[in-house]
C-alpha cells in the first residue's frame, strides 16, 4: 500500500518539489493548495500524481508532509493544523529562514517530528506554471533537526534530497542557518533592489553591462514573500546590513581620500578574499 507525501502549497517551490518526487520509494505525492488556477494548471501538467484544496482531508493520512507556503503561511498553517497531522508524521519545510520556524513547530504535539529544511534552490519567478523538476539539481539541503528528530526521518530527508537532485545535505543549527542566508541571499537582494532605486536607473536602460544585469537580477521579487523573509530573520539580516554599511563606508572614504593606493590596497584584499573563496574550505555550518 503507498504511502501520502503531501506538498502543502504549489507555488514555484512546492510545484517543482511535486514534479520532482513522483516516483518516489513507495509514496504518493499529493499536492494542496487553495487556489483553484493553481490546482487546475497542476492537474493539467501532472504536478504531483494527484491535487486537492482539502487539507484537512489529507493531513490525517499524510505520513510525510512538506510545507511550502510563504513563513508566514506556515506558521499560520502550523498553528490552525495542529491536531490533523497524522501521529508519528514527519513534516518538514522549505523555507528560506528556520529559527522562527522552529519556533512555530513548537506548538505541534510530541507525536509529530518536525524538521526545518532548506534545499536552496529557486528562481527569481513564483508560481506553479514556472516550477520545473530539475529546479534542485546540485543544489545544497540544509536540514535543521530538533532534539529527538527520528533517525529514521532524518535518513529519508536525506535520500528524498538526493532523489531530487541535490548534491549533498548539510545539517546545522537555526541561528548559524538564519546568518548564511542573511550574508549569501538576503542581503544581496537588498543590494540589488536599493540598486535599482537610483534615480538614474531608467537613463541606463539598454546600455546595462553584465555586471549591472547579474547584480540585479533578483530585484524582480516576489514582494510578499521577500518582506516576509527580511522581517522574520530581522536581527541577522541587520547584523548582515551593518557589516555592509561599513565596508561601503570604508570604500567611500578610501576614494574620497584621493589616495590611489590605500584604494587599490583595499581592492586587492577584496579581490584576494574572493579568489580565496574559490578554494576548498572548511564547512562553515557544521
Amino acid at each position: 500500500m503507498k504511502k501520502t507525501l503531501a506538498i502543502i502549497g504549489l507555488g514555484l517551490i512546492g510545484g517543482s518539489l511535486a514534479i520532482a518526487l513522483k516516483g518516489f520509494e513507495d509514496y504518493e505525492i499529493v499536492g494542496v493548495d487553495v487556489s483553484q488556477p493553481t490546482l487546475r494548471y497542476a492537474a493539467e501538467h501532472g504536478v504531483g500524481d494527484r491535487v486537492t484544496e482539502r487539507a484537512e482531508e489529507v493531513l490525517p493520512q499524510a505520513d510525510v508532509v512538506a510545507l511550502a507556503l510563504h513563513p508566514q503561511g506556515i506558521l499560520d498553517f502550523l498553528a490552525a493544523n495542529r491536531d490533523r497531522f497524522k501521529p508519528g508524521a514527519l513534516v518538514w519545510d522549505v523555507c528560506g529562514v528556520k529559527t522562527a520556524i522552529l519556533e512555530g513547530a513548537q506548538g505541534l504535539p510530541d507525536t509529530v517530528d518536525f524538521i526545518g529544511c532548506h534545499p536552496m534552490a529557486g528562481t527569481e519567478f513564483s508560481g506553479v506554471e514556472h516550477a520545473f523538476g530539475e529546479m534542485f539539481q546540485n543544489s545544497h539541503f540544509l536540514m535543521v533537526p530538533r532534539t529527538g528528530s527520528k533517525p529514521e526521518h532524518m535518513a529519508l530527508l536525506e535520500r528524498l534530497a538526493a532523489y531530487i537532485g541535490c548534491k549533498d545535505v548539510c545539517r546545522t543549527t537555526p541561528e548559524a542557518h538564519d546568518a548564511l542566508i542573511a550574508y549569501t541571499s538576503q542581503v544581496m537582494h537588498i543590494i540589488a533592489v536599493a540598486v535599482c532605486d537610483d534615480p538614474d536607473l531608467f537613463s541606463c536602460r539598454g546600455f546595462e553591462g553584465s555586471s549591472f544585469r547579474g547584480c540585479t537580477r533578483v530585484a524582480a521579487l516576489d514582494v510578499g514573500l521577500w518582506t516576509q523573509l527580511f522581517s522574520l530573520n530581522r536581527p541577522a539580516l541587520l547584523t548582515v546590513l551593518d557589516r555592509l554599511l561599513d565596508n561601503l563606508q570604508s570604500y567611500r572614504d578610501a576614494l574620497a581620500s584621493g589616495d590611489r593606493q590605500a584604494l587599490a590596497d583595499k581592492l586587492a584584499r577584496s579581490a584576494a578574499r574572493k579568489r580565496q573563496m574559490e578554494l576548498p574550505g572548511p564547512d562553515l555550518l557544521g
